[in-house]
């Protein structure tokens, strides 16, 4: 069985996922805060985006594969640690 450790772990790491994820949607609203740094957050954020927008294609201007990425990662955050993990 895995400790509880490596349940927290994962979590941890999907929530700071989430979080470049936020970071990357605020840049392309935002112009003027994108630099030389925004390219190594799209290499994390891209590669998993691109698959998702040839299923689900934008409405509206509004990605909306971008907010189905975000609700993924929690649900996985979510799912992922048993109840007997949490303290």
């Amino acid at each position: 069985m895995i400790p509880c450790a490596v349940y927290v772990l994962l979590q941890r790491i999907l929530g700071i996922y989430v979080a470049v994820l936020v970071i990357y949607a605020v840049v392309s609203w935002i112009p003027s805060l994108r630099g030389r740094w925004t390219d190594y957050v799209a290499m994390l954020v891209e590669p998993v985006l691109m698959p998702l927008r040839r299923v689900i294609p934008p409405l509206g201007g509004l990605d909306i594969s971008f907010l189905v990425l975000i609700l993924v990662v929690q649900w996985l955050s979510r799912v992922i640690v048993p109840a007997s993990c949490y303290f």
